[in-house]
């Protein structure tokens, strides 16, 4: 192994392992690493070596870096030619023998094909000895700090995660103890670790301990973030309480979401932690020579948390009832046509609320459900149609989950089905609904399920000002944004107006009390793409969610989105694509109709933002667009 990238940035010689110095050549040397066999940009490099502050002359500058750095290849008898300039940036060609982080996506993609969970435990075992420390801790470079440490970190977690579960359906309870402990307290915000705990704590008879540790969490969870622990702890939670046996063998056999597999690590519907860094947000694809890789599509195993979730209409002793969405500001008008729809007493009771990423599609239908609970004594039934990563569950898979008539009460029940990827994963679960009233979330409009069903659909905008700075009290506290109430109208306005958005920026204003509005306003102003993301959890990030939806789109789709990023505020979005395109974009939540008397199409400015943040670099043409996979 000549370059060691997983820890303190090191190049091996002979017996030795040479700790570079951190310099520019060793933040140029990083950067060119972490996107082993793409062309890494000259602007992209300019960056990674002098963050904001280039020298009028960063080219040259750089072309000197790439100098020292090949004198320093030959001092350790490195080939030169290990770095080659081509039109438009640098690549170096590196594999599984010459790189780390080569070998350690190696091996657990071949842990993800293995016979059995004993080869797989032993591949993803040698992967994380690959690990030697913080990875980039000698490296200067503050951006590659920002961007690329956090998803290094979260591929070593994802393997982590699954070598934990591999333990825990071996029986392995007691040995693994020590590894959940430390990664649980690492980690806190990371809900699986704690899962893993407090099954281990569980199974190894401490269900006080087990209970105890699932508590602290959902405090520490409403405290700061102002959300509840998610379906997998509160799920853990109840089969404790119940007494219930949990885990063993056929876990293993089925896996969670996060389980490595061939390609896991690629493409940006993957969260974080499967994204290898390649560049300002964009996730590591073969791309054209002198170009930025685009994301792409990716497929996943069996969620980790797919299932539907019954909640009762009103709480009783040991079993709460639904609770109203924290800080919930705004949409009285779709709060009150869904409600009326939902429990109409005749006509299709079926409601779809669609619109873009982030947009807080979840959040109303959550809410909408609290409001009308009284209404469905036979319970309140919630089914995620989407994996963690993004992947979308199969029909029957989903059919499978669908509650039965056992479950819940006797009369009229509501059904959630959250986040769905399409009509065709909706409409063969309808006819199992039977007379229940249906809520769909989904980015796109499902046009055929309206058609053929009936009902009606809500296409969500971004929150007014008003509603915005509601949504922002509400979490952070009504006498702190009232103390600085036109920064928290600036801070909205950076956010987009995006519910997602504006949680993520309460989220880092609730951690840092002493933090004011407006600080927090500059400094995600600075970048908000990739700045509006709460560590550890892939829920709470605009890169992870926007690049779940850009992945789902399809090569020349993903291309036009990007070329709308580098449109001029005036320019018609028809110069980006065709008609036929653009109509896509807007089924796919991506963009918007205009109103009448107005250009035909309307991109929200949030979404510009990003797409112009995922377009720095060159595009591909359409001819070496990487196919989605």
């Amino acid at each position: 192994m000549r370059f060691q990238l997983l820890g303190p940035l090191s190049i091996a010689h002979g017996p030795e392992t040479v700790v570079l110095k951190p310099s520019k050549p060793t933040s140029l040397l990083a950067a060119l690493l972490l996107h082993p066999g793409v062309v890494v940009s000259t602007t992209y490099l300019v960056s990674a070596v002098w963050d904001e502050d280039p020298p009028a002359t960063a080219r040259a500058a750089l072309q000197t870096c790439v100098l020292r750095l090949r004198r320093l290849f030959t001092k350790y008898g490195i080939s030169t030619t290990t770095i080659e300039a081509v039109p438009g940036g640098y690549r170096m060609h590196n594999d599984a023998e010459t790189l780390d982080l080569v070998l350690f996506r190696a091996l657990t993609s071949r842990a993800g094909a293995a016979g059995g969970p004993g080869e797989e435990l032993y591949r993803l075992r040698e992967a994380l000895s690959l690990w030697h420390g913080p990875p980039l801790a000698n490296v200067a470079s503050r951006m590659l700090r920002r961007d690329a440490v956090p998803s290094l970190e979260q591929e070593r977690l994802r393997v982590l995660e699954r070598v934990c579960d591999l333990e825990l359906a071996a029986g392995n309870c007691h040995q693994v103890l020590v590894d959940l402990y430390d990664s649980a307290r690492r980690h806190p915000v990371r809900e699986r670790f704690t899962e893993q705990l407090i099954e281990a704590l569980y199974r190894t008879g401490r269900q006080a301990e087990a209970l105890a540790e699932y508590r602290t969490v959902r405090d520490r969870l409403r405290d700061e973030l102002g959300v509840d622990p998610g379906a997998g702890l509160r799920r853990l939670e109840l089969a404790i309480l119940r007494a219930e046996e949990i885990g063993g063998p056929e876990a293993a056999a089925a896996g969670p979401a996060a389980r490595p597999g061939p390609g896991a690590g690629t493409g940006p519907a993957a969260p974080a932690a499967a994204r290898p860094p390649a560049g300002p947000g964009l996730p590591r694809t073969a791309a054209a020579p002198g170009a930025l890789p685009l994301p792409s599509a990716r497929t996943a195993g069996p969620a980790a948390d797919s299932g539907w979730r019954g909640v009762p209409a009103k709480g009783r002793p040991g079993r709460p009832g639904l609770v109203p969405v924290p800080g919930f500001a705004g949409r009285e008008t779709d709060r009150g046509a869904i409600a009326a729809r939902l429990t109409s007493a005749d006509g299709p009771r079926l409601v779809v609320v669609s619109g873009a990423p982030g947009i807080g599609k979840s959040a109303l239908a959550h809410q909408c459900a609290y409001e009308v609970r009284d209404a469905f004594p036979g319970g309140i039934f919630t089914l995620a149609l989407a994996r963690p990563d993004g992947g979308a569950l199969g029909p029957d898979e989903a059919r499978a989950l669908l509650p039965g008539p056992e479950d819940g009460g006797r009369g009229r029940r509501l059904l959630v089905l959250d986040d769905a990827a399409g009509a065709g994963q909706v409409l063969p679960l309808l006819p199992a609904a039977e007379d229940a009233s249906v809520l769909v979330t989904s980015r796109r409009g499902l046009a055929a399920v309206v058609a053929t069903h009936g009902g009606a659909v809500h296409r969500l905008d971004a929150l007014g000002p008003d509603e915005a700075y509601a949504l922002l009290a509400g979490l952070v506290g009504t006498d702190r944004i009232a103390a600085e109430a036109k920064a928290a109208a600036e801070l909205a306005d950076v956010c987009g107006h995006f519910p997602l958005a504006l949680r993520i920026a309460a989220g880092r204003l609730l951690t840092r009390p002493g933090l004011s509005v407006a600080d927090c306003t500059a400094w995600l102003a600075e970048e908000p793409p990739a700045r509006l993301a709460l560590a550890e959890d892939p829920r709470l990030s605009v890169p992870e969610v926007f690049g779940q939806a850009v992945g789902a789109l399809s090569a020349e789709l993903r291309e036009v989105f990007l070329r709308l990023g580098t449109l001029g505020p005036r320019s018609p979005l028809t110069e980006a694509g065709s008609e036929t395109e653009l109509e896509q974009l807007v089924e796919a939540g991506m963009l918007e109709d205009g109103p009448p008397g107005t250009p035909p199409y309307r991109l929200h400015s949030f979404l510009r933002v990003y797409a112009r943040w995922l377009a720095r670099g060159s595009l591909p043409t359409p001819a070496t667009t990487p196919v989605p996979r």
